[in-house]
């Protein structure tokens, strides 16, 4: 029999009521998904204002299928969560649905008691990984496995919140310290995050395996996007580079439709201020909420999806793109080679001469984009692989 699977489930529980899920999001609940689908025992483990909840399969396909009740806050939520209302009434009707109640101190003796000898631990939203809390997972007996999404906010500071990068880094030293398995999306992440731990002091063992593309079925969109266009998809932060194409949009003559696809994130205030000033009928639109499926129906047919960025983990944007078929203009890093192969034209992130270029070609020439959408290209990755690479070992 397969030992059970503690799966952590903190990060969704921070998402709940709060809009489309980010990719982070996506790759936890890819995990909720799948393990609740196999007939194996799981947990699910979630960090309280006041300790830790334990949730039974029960528990864990209410929150997968949006049965969590969040009408209604609870004294603690109401304490703890003051200025947050959403989160007060998210936790609360997770309590309402746990199997138990633990006390930060307890953890370990509360998980010896509910689960069977030999589980592991998952976490794949980076929520919880301080060294009590993975100390005693590990008094409790439990295997840790770590999913690495990137260690950009160490390799590129310039592009991270500075308040986030102290607490990320101590993350990534109790990962290196505690995990029994890292987890990394792809060769180039594991590169860049075992020289990370190598200056930490220890190199877990790791394995690769790359997230699965799940394309949403096509929707309707709530609005006739303007043929030609082009789509940038992404939370606006500067990593994503958006002041280029904003600059490259300025000096074309004729410029063609560009759908800015995502939230604004932290430290953009000059890319909102640039974005707040455009004018009525600009060829610049920002658009936010859009559902998975819509999203997709304005990839499907745009001229090509243009990703600047200067740094990616893994880049599930383009890998959906190209799973419709629609070019991809990349910035030219290592990760995008690896899993994008020949269907990508690299640029330079900083050359806008060649970004303004391939994309006044692009917007004007059919045969350039049967070219590119003709490009051979390799498989997107799926959940199936991922989870067969993974669960082998935990």
């Amino acid at each position: 029999m397969v030992p059970a699977r503690l799966l952590d489930l903190t990060r969704l529980l921070s998402r709940l009521g709060r809009g489309p899920m980010t990719g982070v999001d996506r790759v936890e609940f890819a995990y909720l998904d799948h393990l609740l689908a196999l007939p194996d025992p799981v947990y699910g483990l979630i960090r309280s204002a006041i300790g830790y909840l334990l949730l039974d399969r029960v528990g864990m396909a209410a929150l997968r299928d949006g049965r969590v009740d969040l009408t209604r806050s609870d004294w603690i939520g109401r304490l703890a969560y003051r200025d947050d209302p959403a989160r007060a009434r998210a936790e609360a009707g997770i309590r309402r649905l746990a199997i138990a109640r633990i006390a930060r101190t307890r953890l370990a003796q509360s998980l010896r008691r509910y689960l069977p000898a030999g589980a592991s631990y998952l976490n794949t939203g980076h929520a919880n990984l301080d060294g009590r809390t993975l100390r005693q997972i590990h008094a409790a007996g439990l295997r840790i496995a770590v999913l690495v999404h990137d260690t950009i906010p160490l390799d590129h500071p310039e592009f991270a919140r500075a308040d986030m990068i102290a607490p990320f880094r101590r993350k990534m030293e109790t990962v290196a310290q505690q995990a029994d398995l890292v987890i990394h999306t792809s060769h180039d992440a594991r590169a860049k995050t075992e020289a990370q731990f190598a200056s930490m002091g220890r190199v877990p063992e790791a394995v690769v395996a790359n997230l699965g593309v799940t394309v949403a079925a096509l929707t309707d969109l709530p609005f006739a996007p303007q043929p030609p266009y082009f789509v940038i998809l992404g939370t606006i932060e500067p990593r994503k580079n958006h002041a280029l194409l904003l600059d490259i949009w300025e000096k074309l003559p004729n410029p063609p439709r560009l759908y800015i696809v995502g939230g604004r994130g932290w430290s953009n205030e000059a890319i909102a201020a640039r974005l707040d000033a455009l004018p009525p009928g600009s060829a610049v639109r920002e658009l936010t909420g859009l559902a998975d499926g819509a999203v997709a129906s304005l990839l499907q047919g745009a001229q090509a999806l243009l990703f600047p960025s200067h740094a990616e983990g893994f880049g599930l944007p383009a890998l959906e793109a190209a799973a419709l078929g629609t070019p991809v203009i990349a910035a030219d890093l290592p990760v995008f080679r690896e899993l994008l192969g020949d269907f990508a034209v690299y640029l330079n992130a900083a050359d806008s001469y060649s970004w303004l270029e391939t994309i006044s070609e692009l917007a004007t020439t059919e045969l350039m984009g049967a070219e590119l959408a003709g490009r051979i290209r390799k498989t997107p990755p799926n959940w199936a692989d991922h989870f067969k690479i993974v669960l082998r070992r935990v």
